[in-house]
């Protein structure tokens, strides 16, 4: 946990020579002739342009000309600054009210310390209630007597899918005419849940692909019930708890309090025991291999079959696991870019989820390739990984080979991989070798005939890794914290506290002890009641707290979003993807996560609110260790209102019936709220209310404070105000706290959008300076201040601020048929281009009229080749960064109706060998024709999604940001845009004490030389970053200004070496402390158990003479809970 201080500006970089101007509009060098970008010479060398005697001609504008210009635009800038502003007024008000507030100094470690100990004590809560729950469900498991005959009409609960699926004719309770009594409940809206719910009860969800009423299921209903009465014994001893959940093995989750299921409007695959935290709590960090076998034989179905099911296996691995896929024929190959093992976060498994659709079936099988390879990956320990469980998933269709001489020479005597074999298709193999191979290596057997097994198949394994965590017994009864991840009830972001049920019985008595896993119990707890424990407004506004796990992920920072698009994907940002990444946060991260104490200052970059600009500012961070709203609420009963006419009257009313000393009330809140109403209103009587703003063309002047105060003059203005009245929530008032003067705040433009509409009064420039005030030795900045300009009036006097004029009211100066001038930005505006620019290299103001408009925009939007010239000569630097918590609208699918050009087609050498005829290749040949027929949608693209559903709309994504700021030039030259006839003069120039470049340029006289464009703004991208920030290649040498198309960003790249160079520099982590992989009474007699026959062919021909008659095996259309599962 992490605390930053209060910030400094940011200090400008020193002076930078000064160049030799171009002459002006004349004839120019053809393109052959060599010229200078920066002919770096003396002041003293500049020469004007001479024009001959008896002609009249202009030039572009002699250097000191033009800085003349600047100072001018200075002293006009400062002198409305200093009148309207209130900044002196103001620092007066606070010297006079001395008597009614206190200057206190934030102590970071203390600060930190205390946080973290009011979020120990919260999380302790929660750790005693979850231990009651586990203790009461393993002692009531215990005494319940399995009923075999059991029946649906037996058992009352509350079904939380009942009422969608009594909604829904096609659901499976409705075919099957189900009898299970399911209660009818009334629910009441409960605002800390965010949702309806009944306390009196629990609720009950079961997947759908299980059937309810199996005699599994409905005993586990039966002995569950008894935990209602501790959730809500509970929920009596801790009222503040929030969702108390127990997820069984078998997949049935009851939860506390009830509410109705929110299903989605798709299928519902919610299943429990692939949700984060049970994965978490179920089973030790897992290194893991999976290895697909990929032969000739493996084609059609059931090649589809295995994609869909190392897709599936992937859903069951969290944060903390590692993973590698292989396939394999005669010879094993990762089928992504990863050589080894990788952490089995989301980026990574999408990777291997879309390399594994690319996998094609020719050759035959090796499995001592396939084990060989997975064992090596096991055993290479140069890499960074789980180092608890390991385990090898083999999916094949079958064969005979037993590799046992690889086994005796990787893992026998020890056996300490777990080896998982799954037998994929309907197929004529004897499984027999499949078997003994899980058998002898501590694994377990499975089969996947179908699609309907592949989910229940693939996650059956947790109860294996289990056993070793049942018989630790206590010792293994640790409480674990998840990843931050979305609550599927509605709660929002949350962190969740897991502890494992065990198996307390046994079959009589000496016998073993059970090695079953019963479930997981779990508590959540919401990230906005860890946030409230934080004192976010009395750090700044550009003061946080944060913390990571060991993993380096956030649990809070104020850059974590909430996850609106796929709420089954954990949310695992990273502290130096939610901050731009430098060494400096590197060294803090590791010393976090390594639970050390620790301050440190240091310089960085930091955007602003709004991802527009980045700004160069000193931070300071203190952490120590954890061991074990956007409303300020000032008081509880006070409605918070964005409306400041509907807040005051809320606030009248609520001081009517209390105190602000009120224990309901927050005072500090509430008296720096009250303080900073009266000064600001002192301000206006001081210095606006007498004043004629339109006089200097202003529409506003404004006040933002502190405490919470936003205050704008006149009223009318304030009615139109568009910026976030929370200061905390503005970006203009916290870029003001770390940026020294005025800082320019041109409307935001998006280049998508249409240009803005000029109407009086309505289109404004935000100009503002934080209050600087020294008392007691402390530098305190509690307001910022500023006006805002009428662009229209304000672009007007900018032309007359840089010309040779010294008022509006004096005529504009001619040039004789016998003088030579030189040009400026009125008069020549159809020659030259005058024009401000902000730091973030957006658009303020300029003196052509047709680009009011587009004011707010990015200046390469407005003139790409000028924007470049700016960036390649320095004065702006780019800085590119990704947002992981992107939500992108969905790419759309591919032709997938190709599907059976990937089915293996047999030579005319097969026909004619009869081996081939009683081989799985002709069994899976027609087994996929044959299915392609009946069940349409193996061979074409599944159907669009449900219109309106957010699978259809959106999915989560990276997405590239690239924000400008001012790079090392901070004095004024001039240099030339090269290219040829179409070569252009500019001058820039930096304006003191603000955040504005001044840039006169002569305007394009062809476009034979366009310039690649800078572009400011997002793309989306499927995969991370090629490199992290701090680790990145060093730049390319800056593109010569014509021409400069390599400039233009391309696309992000969807695959390629680019995430293999990532994962070969992870970022440092600690995996949990515990591991429980090994037990030496352990009983492995339990490995699974599969029909299996010798190849017949008088059974091969009988079942294809059935095929070909159209009567196929029919497919399973549910899954029961395994017979192992009997409790």
């Amino acid at each position: 946990m992490a605390v930053p201080a209060r910030t400094c500006g940011a200090s400008r970089p020193g002076p930078a020579p000064t160049a030799l101007p171009w002459p002006g509009r004349g004839p120019r060098p053809g393109p052959g002739a060599r010229r200078p970008l920066l002919l770096l010479l003396p002041p003293l060398l500049l020469l004007p342009l001479l024009a001959a005697p008896g002609a009249s001609a202009y030039s572009f504008p002699q250097q000191h000309t033009m800085q003349h210009w600047a100072r001018r635009l200075e002293q006009e800038i400062d002198g409305v600054m200093r009148i309207f502003g209130g900044v002196q007024q103001l620092r007066e008000i606070y010297k006079d009210n001395r008597n009614l507030f206190e200057v206190q100094e934030n102590e970071p470690q203390k600060l930190v310390e205390k946080v973290a100990g009011d979020i120990e004590s919260l999380l302790d809560r929660k750790v005693q209630a979850l231990k009651r729950l586990a203790d009461a469900a393993e002692n009531f498991q215990k005494a319940h007597r399995w009923q075999d005959n059991i029946k649906e009409e037996d058992i009352l609960y509350y079904d939380a899918k009942a009422d969608a699926e009594l909604d829904d004719p096609e659901s499976e309770d409705v075919e099957r005419g189900s009898k299970v009594s399911t209660l009818r409940l009334d629910f009441v809206e409960d605002s800390n849940f965010k949702n309806k719910v009944n306390y009196s009860y629990t609720a009950v969800q079961i997947p759908t692909d299980i059937y309810k009423g199996s005699t599994v299921i409905l005993n586990e209903l039966n002995w569950t019930e008894a935990l209602e009465n501790v959730f809500i014994e509970n929920r009596r001893q801790d009222p503040t708890l929030l969702w108390q959940v127990f997820g069984s093995a078998t997949g049935v989750t009851r939860y506390y309090p009830a509410t109705p299921w929110r299903a989605p409007k798709k299928i519902d695959l919610y299943d429990v025991r692939r949700r984060p935290w049970y994965i978490q709590g179920a089973s030790s960090p897992k290194d893991m291999v999976i290895i697909v076998d990929v032969s000739g034989s493996v084609s059609g179905l059931t090649l589809k079959l295995m994609k869909t099911s190392v897709c599936e296996m992937l859903d069951t691995l969290s944060d903390d696991d590692y993973v590698n896929v292989a396939s394999f024929n005669e010879k094993a190959q990762p089928v992504s870019c990863f050589t080894h093992l990788v952490q089995a976060n989301v980026r990574n498994k999408k990777v291997f989820k879309e390399a594994v659709q690319g996998m094609v079936a020719k050759g035959t099988t090796g499995y001592k390739a396939g084990f060989e390879y997975a064992f090596d990956q096991l055993q290479n320990s140069n890499i960074t990984r789980a180092n608890c469980n390991k385990m090898i998933m083999m999916f094949t269709d079958g064969g005979e080979d037993r590799v046992q001489d690889v086994f005796e020479k990787y893992n026998w005597p020890n056996r300490t991989v777990r080896v998982f074999t799954f037998s994929v298709g309907q197929h004529n193999y004897d499984v027999t070798p499949l078997q003994w191979m899980a058998c002898a290596n501590k694994g377990y057997y499975f089969e996947i005939p179908s699609i309907g097994a592949i989910r229940i198949n693939t996650q059956e394994y947790l109860d294996v890794l289990g056993r070793p965590m049942v018989l630790a017994g206590k010792e293994a009864k640790q409480v674990q914290w998840t990843n931050v991840y979305e609550d599927a009830l509605g709660l929002g972001l949350v962190v969740t506290g897991t502890l494992p049920v065990f198996n307390l019985t046994q079959d009589g008595p000496g016998e073993k002890k059970n090695q079953l896993i019963l479930g997981v119990m779990g508590i959540d707890v919401a990230l906005n009641d860890i946030k409230r424990l934080t004192p976010n407004y009395t750090l700044g506004a550009n003061g946080y707290v944060f913390a990571i796990d060991l993993n380096g992920y956030v649990l809070l920072h104020p850059n974590l979003k909430s996850q609106t698009t796929n709420f089954r994907e954990p949310v695992t940002l990273d502290f130096l993807d939610a901050e731009l990444e430098d060494e400096n946060k590197e060294e803090i991260r590791r010393s976090m996560i390594d639970g050390n104490k620790g301050h440190k200052q240091i310089r960085t970059l930091v955007k602003s609110l709004d991802e527009r600009y980045v700004d160069e500012v000193v931070r300071n961070y203190t952490w120590v260790p954890i061991r074990s709203t956007n409303y300020r609420e000032y008081c509880k009963d006070l409605n918070a209102s964005d409306n400041n006419t509907e807040f005051l009257k809320n606030f009248i009313e609520l001081m009517e019936k209390v105190t602000p000393d009120s224990k309901q009330c927050n005072n500090f809140l509430l008296h720096n709220l009250i303080l900073d109403t009266g000064i600001t209103q002192q301000l206006v009587e001081r210095a606006w209310r007498d004043q004629d703003l339109n006089t200097y063309s202003l529409l506003a002047v404004f006040a933002a404070t502190d405490g919470g105060i936003t205050r704008v003059f006149p009223n009318k203005a304030a009615e139109d105000w568009t910026e976030n009245p929370e200061p905390f929530n503005a970006s203009f008032y916290r870029r003001s706290l770390d940026n020294h003067g005025y800082v320019f705040k041109p409307p935001h433009q998006d280049a998508l959008l249409r240009p803005l509409e000029l109407e009086n009064d309505t289109v404004g420039i935000l100009v503002s300076t934080a209050v600087e005030l020294s008392l007691g030795g402390h530098t305190l900045r509690p307001a910022v201040v500023g006006v805002k300009l009428d662009l229209e009036a304000w672009a007007e006097k900018f032309k007359v601020l840089a010309s040779n004029r010294t008022h509006q009211d004096q005529p504009q100066k001619q040039c004789g048929p016998n003088s030579h001038c030189e040009m400026d930005c009125e008069v020549n505006n159809e020659d030259l281009l005058c024009v401000l620019i902000d730091d973030g290299g957006f658009l303020v103001l300029s003196n052509q009229n047709h680009q009011w408009d587009q004011v707010g925009r990015f200046f390469s939007e407005v003139d790409a080749n000028l924007m470049l010239a700016l960036y390649n000569n320095s004065f702006y630097t780019r800085k590119e960064s990704y947002d992981y918590q992107a939500a992108c609208a969905p790419q759309p699918p591919g032709n997938l109706g190709a599907a059976p050009r990937g089915v293996f087609v047999p030579t005319i050498a097969d026909f004619l060998n009869l081996a081939w005829w009683t081989s799985a290749a002709a069994w899976s040949l027609f087994q996929q024709l044959l299915y392609g027929l009946i069940y349409h949608s193996w061979f074409q693209a599944d159907p669009a999604e449900a219109e309106g559903s957010p699978e259809a709309r959106e999915s989560s994504c990276v997405m590239k940001q690239t924000q400008y700021y001012f790079g090392s030039v901070n004095a004024s030259y001039n240099a030339i845009i090269d290219c040829g006839n179409c070569s252009r003069l500019f001058h820039a120039q930096r304006l003191t004490n603000t955040n504005l470049l001044f840039v006169v340029a002569e305007k394009p006289l062809c476009s034979q030389c366009e310039a690649g464009r800078l572009l400011q703004k997002e793309t989306h991208c499927i995969l991370p970053p090629p490199f992290p920030a701090a680790r990145a290649p060093p730049p390319a040498p800056r593109a010569p200004p014509c021409p400069a198309a390599s400039l233009t960003p391309h696309p992000c790249p969807a695959d390629g070496p680019e995430q293999c160079e990532l994962v070969q520099r992870p970022r440092y982590r600690r995996g949990p402390h515990i591991c429980f992989d090994y037990n030496a009474t352990e009983d492995t007699s339990d490995c699974g158990r599969g029909a299996s026959f010798p190849p017949s062919l008088g059974v091969l021909v009988s079942l294809q003479l059935l095929l070909l008659l159209g009567l196929p095996p029919r497919p399973q259309p549910q899954v029961h809970a395994h017979a192992s599962r009997r409790v």
